[in-house]
């Protein structure tokens, strides 16, 4: 049934295992940039959620500072707060908030 010798045999199939190979790494290769990439869009995306987000400095001689949620002047631990939040304290009349000079949060408070 099979008319190829044994070393036709042999070749074929050293032949098959060596484009496998390739294959592989081929596959491997690509799963590797995709990898890549998917941390890429994660930190862009995760960059993105925290531009659209404020943080309030803690008052300092009864002022606090609100800054845009990717300033780098307060690198303060609490969270990070959401437009109606930022409206409410600015709403209050028991804080005096001012905005920070180099990030000014001000502009995305502004209604949409």
């Amino acid at each position: 049934m099979n008319d190829m010798s044994t070393s036709e045999r042999l070749a074929k199939q050293r032949t098959l295992e060596e484009w496998l190979v390739w294959q592989l790494a081929q596959t491997r290769q690509t799963i590797r940039t995709l990898e890549v990439q998917e941390e890429r869009e994660k930190r862009q995306a995760e960059r993105a959620w925290v531009e659209a987000r404020w943080k309030l400095e803690p008052a300092r001689n009864r002022r606090s500072v609100l800054h845009r949620g990717g300033c780098g002047i307060w690198k303060g631990e609490a969270g990070f707060l959401e437009r109606g939040e930022v409206l409410l304290a600015l709403g209050d009349d028991s804080l005096v908030v001012e905005m920070c000079g180099v990030c000014n949060p001000e502009p995305g408070l502004r209604q949409p």
